[in-house]
């Protein structure tokens, strides 16, 4: 792998903030947020004028490609909107933690605790219009395309204000142009198709590469890399673990999955890429997962605990852009943590608010199972005495 452990965790940040280059502009942007979440003004943010900074050298490896440009331009606004939705995903998923842990949660639960840079980045760079089809780790990613924790901790909990109506759970949120946990979906404009190191040995993987490629679909292949495939690290489970090279007659790129900015360049250029009729790509997001793969996972009978610690205290994505608003003194130490504070406030309430929501009718296990008028007339149980005839037939 290219981003080996020892290359990944350092001494310092993973993201050098020597490399900033500030150069305003009069041109302005037109900012997407989060559409729940309501943008909160700063003292020191006075203008939308782009900021123009080059990203560390690490940042992209190619493959049969020449890679996305280091030089890159964000506006205040972008960079403490996406600050704001990764400190919302972390204290969205460690509530999550508390919630499994006092039996709130039931069935299968995983968490993407320092994996934030990868949703915020990916959707920073593209349009609602744009597809995105996860693998099971799919709460950052429904709260980026713009579900409100609120109805995210109630599908969790099994509310009917989730946003499957508490059928899904963990592992099977829906939003607009956004599929968790599926299979194949494919539209005219990019989409982007997530799995993990684990999933990327399997042989759907290769049919996939293989139709993509035959007819030359928009279709962007991230690997998210966190270094472990449940309980096994990738280098004890893939002969090869240079993922973005997998597919062969496909160019990849290797991004650093922990700078939210590297990711956002990446994944503007791979929709780029495809959008100009190129055909696929494939990403490798090399990241990292502080937790076990699953609730049911410590996740330190593979690893050690300081390995854990170490990847929290020097490459950690939150603290990584923190780090550089306040060295291109964006916001000060004390707006950060007013941020900070207002996140707490609007996490803590929405997970209350779904505990105190209902659950769904009994009647509502045998609605949306087919989509509206393509019922079959009867639905077959368990057993032969067991069916449920459609009314509308």
């Amino acid at each position: 792998m290219s981003f080996r452990l020892s290359s990944l965790v350092r001494k310092t940040s993973c993201i050098p903030l020597t490399n900033s280059l500030i150069n305003l502009t009069k041109t302005t942007k037109t900012i997407r947020t989060t559409s729940w979440l309501t943008s909160r003004k700063f003292a020191t943010v006075t203008t939308s004028e782009p900021i123009k900074y080059k990203l560390p050298e690490s940042s992209f490896k190619a493959y049969e490609c020449e890679p996305p440009s280091l030089d890159i331009e964000f506006t205040k606004e972008e960079i403490i909107n996406m600050y704001r939705d990764m400190v919302l995903i972390r204290r969205m998923e460690t509530t999550a933690d508390g919630l499994y842990k006092s039996k709130l949660i039931k069935g299968f639960c995983h968490l993407c605790t320092g994996q934030e840079a990868a949703c915020v980045g990916i959707e920073a760079a593209i349009t609602r219009d744009d597809a995105i089809i996860t693998a099971y780790r799919c709460h950052g990613y429904t709260m980026t395309r713009g579900a409100h924790p609120r109805n995210i901790f109630a599908e969790l909990t099994g509310k009917v204000t989730g946003v499957s109506k508490g059928k899904g759970g963990s592992m099977h949120m829906f939003a607009k142009n956004f599929y968790g946990g599926n299979g194949i979906v494919g539209t005219d404009n990019a989409t982007f198709i997530l799995y993990g190191d684990g999933a990327a040995n399997q042989g759907q993987v290769f049919e996939a590469y293989n139709m993509a490629k035959l007819w030359d679909l928009p279709a962007i292949f991230v690997c998210e890399n966190n270094l472990y495939g449940m309980g096994t690290s990738a280098s004890r489970s893939s002969a090869s673990t240079e993922y973005y090279k997998r597919a062969g007659y496909i160019p990849g790129i290797q991004i650093n999955g922990m700078d939210v900015l590297a990711v956002k360049q990446g994944s503007k250029w791979a929709k780029d890429w495809t959008s100009s009729g190129k055909g696929p790509i494939v990403i490798e997001l090399v990241t990292y997962r502080y937790g076990g793969h699953s609730m049911s996972d410590p996740g330190t009978t593979y690893r050690t605990r300081e390995e854990i610690k170490h990847m929290r205290s020097t490459n950690d994505p939150i603290t990584g852009l923190r780090l550089r608003i306040l060295d291109l003194e964006l916001l000060t130490e004390t707006e950060l943590k007013q941020i900070e504070k207002d996140v707490r406030s609007i996490i803590d309430k929405a997970a209350q608010d779904a505990q105190n929501d209902p659950i769904p009718d009994d009647s509502e296990l045998y609605t949306d199972v087919y989509a509206k008028g393509s019922e079959i007339p009867i639905i077959r149980g368990r057993e032969r005495e067991e069916f449920r005839v459609f009314s509308n037939q």
